[in-house]
């Protein structure tokens, strides 16, 4: 009995997978976004708008957010900044106070809670209609509120999130991966705002009317469930390109290989709590969206596997598969060597999506396996440049 015919179809079917997750679906919800749009009603207002700055031990950062913050392009009697410190024990809650004349207030959260339930509490205290949350090390261009606020006036909407810049003046292998990366993010998400909602914004540059924020459990990941939360209720997450920050990428890939985890994980359990949303019966075209963008692409390790092994057994038997196995073997070598030239500090090698590639599918497996194992993180660390040091 040969197991060449069951070997193939495992074969098909993991490059299949792969093709559908990487080029498949970005294809079909493009297509979909220019033939079926949803429009969206915008025009100019002005309501009260409370930044929410989540803030751990930032005391290196929180005063060039906070300068930063005050200098947006927005009347400054409607913009309510109230940054929710986290239990820091350093520096970060006297240096708010500094600001306290020229309008920021401070919710300092007893004890470190994490990162969402210390939002949970701190959107108890905001002023305003929308809020906007925010990173204490990203920058806003000063026109962010005059992009995002015009979306609000269509009621479908109930958040709108812009677009995160990553920006990496040491020209790193992880920030040029972690670049491209969010590149192909950035499209996708353009296409799902338009044919449906987005799934997930980020986590730096998202407002929402604060009559439709819901508490959520200390482990969630509330930049990504806060879509669905508002899906629920009928009220789309649209996506605002126009309205722009600034981030510095992690420079070190064991600490971006950290962040992803912590993400997945969290991912994965928001994604299990709210498994019925993968229904399109119940959820229509978002379910697609979260069985595609989220969930399968947290399944490549499993199909990278499966046509790995499948290509070792069929290229004894046949020279396409070996070819097809010495091309794997490549890709997965050059990701090794720009991993060995980033620890010994040759930055700037051609070899960084490879090496950003297999660093996040890794991260997949290590975050599911947390996942499933009841790990947890309701704390967050920075772990961006000189995060060793604020921690």
């Amino acid at each position: 009995m040969t197991y060449e015919p069951v070997l193939q179809i495992i074969f098909a079917l993991s490059l299949a997978a792969l093709f559908y997750t990487y080029i498949g679906y970005p294809v079909l919800v493009y297509l979909i976004s220019l033939v079926f749009p949803k429009p969206i009603n915008r025009s100019e207002s002005e309501p009260l708008v409370t930044v929410l700055i989540t803030a751990f031990n930032e005391e290196e950062s929180i005063a060039e957010k906070l300068e930063n913050t005050l200098e947006i392009d927005y009347p400054s009697e409607k913009m309510d900044i109230l940054v929710a410190s986290d239990g820091s024990s350093d520096q970060t809650d006297k240096i708010v106070r500094r600001f306290a004349d020229r309008g920021v207030r401070l919710f300092h959260q007893e004890g470190r809670k994490g990162k969402t339930y210390t939002q949970n509490k701190a959107v108890e205290q905001a002023k305003g209609e929308i809020i906007l949350f925010s990173d204490a090390t990203t920058e806003y261009r000063q026109d962010v509120l005059r992009e995002l606020i015009p979306y609000f006036a269509d009621e479908s909407v109930g958040c709108a999130a812009g677009r995160l810049v990553y920006v990496d003046d040491s020209g790193s292998d992880v920030g040029k991966g972690a670049r491209s990366y969010w590149s192909y993010e950035t499209f996708l998400k353009r296409s799902e705002s338009k044919v449906c909602s987005l799934i997930g914004a980020s986590g730096c540059l998202y407002a929402v009317r604060k009559e439709a924020y819901r508490p959520m459990y200390p482990e969630a990941c509330s930049d990504f469930l806060i879509c669905t939360i508002l899906y629920k209720q009928g009220l789309r997450s649209v996506y605002v390109p126009e309205a722009v920050c600034f981030e510095e990428t992690n420079v070190d890939s064991s600490r971006e290989f950290k962040m992803r985890v912590r993400v997945i994980s969290q991912t994965f359990t928001d994604l299990w709590r709210n498994r019925s949303m993968m229904n399109p019966f119940k959820s229509g075209f978002y379910a697609v969206q979260l069985f595609s963008h989220k969930l399968l692409r947290y399944m490549v390790p499993v199909f990278l596997f499966s046509l790995f092994v499948s290509s070792v057994f069929l290229s004894l038997l046949n020279p396409v598969f070996a070819a097809v196995l010495a091309g794997q073997v490549l890709f997965y070598g050059l990701a090794l060597i720009g991993w060995i030239l980033e620890k010994s500090g040759f930055g700037g090698s051609p070899f960084s999506v490879f090496l950003y590639f297999v660093i996040a599918n890794f991260a997949s497996v290590v975050g599911f396996y947390k996942f499933m194992t009841g790990e947890t993180y309701a704390s967050w660390e920075p772990i961006r440049k000189d995060a060793e040091n604020r921690a």
